[in-house]
């Protein structure tokens, strides 16, 4: 009986590309088979995976992170905080120069004022010393002409005898016809008063205040805007501007990397997919901290499947599918960073 190593390794290899198990157990060698017993097992672990305990699978911490700039463009006037510094939520972290945006907003509001006081005026109407005005001046109006009548009436008696000419009369007619005239301008002006300003005057006095007082409120948002705070949670990860330099919309002050929601990106070999389901109770171990696992649950896996190479021919290619897994943590310590490696371990689910 002869025997080569070459040929049981070939056979070894066979087994392993066949996926089968094979045992060689107390084989005798061959004379030209040098060394001692041979035992190997051999199996794919992705095809046959192991029922006895929880399903392991690895990844790492993914964060979220939100580029942070001003909504108006200035020059940044303070800064408050670091990279590396924990925030809140609505905290200030930096502020724009406001000496132009205020001196605007003063005018404004002095425009506002003034229009406001004309509005309040024409709803409420002349004054009672403006209205006595117009009716003394209709009553002074009404005695010329009534003089003037008067004068004219002695004229046509005076000129009968001689004593006055027909001009003198004709000047007091002239004379009657202007106050007249002027009596009606007078009456004209005592019903406008009565009756106070248009309801039109009004409308538009009004429609003009709203747009200032709008302007205002514009003009008290970009003030709020030029202080830059914390939409939520996170921790500087860059501060790129600096005080003095000019701010603006697209250009980010800081970067903020958001610490809530944390979580894993890993993936799941096909053949293991049927042993999790969305919600599935997760933990989550780290290198730091391998005895303080953290709770977690799954909160995606992908529809779509990657695999190398790219075209799924055979069975055996098929094996090499996996899946992308999230699992979402609270990282209430915040002990978990972004890229840390981690070992997700899942209670495998019962039928």
């Amino acid at each position: 009986m002869s025997c080569s190593f070459n040929r049981l390794i070939n056979r070894i290899r066979k087994a392993e590309n066949h996926e089968e198990r094979i045992f060689f157990k107390n084989t005798r060698p061959a004379p030209d088979c040098r060394g001692g017993f041979y035992s190997f097992q051999t199996y794919n672990s992705a095809r046959q995976p192991d029922d006895s305990g929880p399903l392991k699978i690895f990844g790492t911490i993914e964060i979220r992170d939100a580029a942070l700039a001003f909504n108006e463009q200035e020059r940044i006037q303070d800064i408050m905080v670091e990279e590396g510094e924990q925030v809140i939520k609505g905290q200030t972290l930096a502020r724009l120069q406001t000496d132009r945006l205020e001196a605007g907003l003063a005018e404004l509001k002095a425009k506002t004022a003034a229009q406001l006081q004309l509005v309040t005026r024409l709803k409420t109407g002349n004054r009672p010393e403006e209205i006595e005005q117009a009716r003394a001046e209709v009553k002074a109006a009404a005695a010329k002409v009534k003089n003037t009548r008067q004068i004219i009436t002695r004229l046509e008696k005076t000129s009968k005898s001689g004593a006055t000419s027909i001009q003198d009369k004709e000047n007091a007619q002239s004379e009657l016809q202007i106050q007249e005239a002027q009596l009606e301008v007078r009456k004209k002006s005592l019903d406008l008063a009565l009756q106070g300003p248009r309801k039109e005057d009004i409308a538009a006095a009004e429609q003009q205040l709203k747009a200032l007082q709008a302007k205002v409120s514009l003009f008290n948002i970009r003030l709020q805007d030029m202080i830059l705070t914390a939409p939520s949670p996170g921790i500087i990860q860059n501060r790129i501007l600096e005080v003095g330099e000019m701010a603006g919309p697209g250009k980010p002050v800081f970067i903020l990397a958001l610490n809530d929601p944390k979580w894993v990106r890993a993936y799941i070999p096909e053949p293991q997919l049927n042993l999790i389901n969305l919600g599935m109770k997760v933990r989550v171990f780290s290198d730091s901290f391998p005895g303080r696992p953290v709770e977690g649950w799954v909160g995606f896996l992908s529809p779509v499947a990657e695999f190398t190479p790219r075209t799924v021919q055979t069975e055996d290619l098929r094996t090499k599918l996996v899946y992308e897994v999230r699992i979402f943590v609270k990282d209430r310590e915040n002990r978990l960073r972004l890229g840390m490696p981690v070992t997700v371990v899942i209670s495998k689910k019962t039928d």
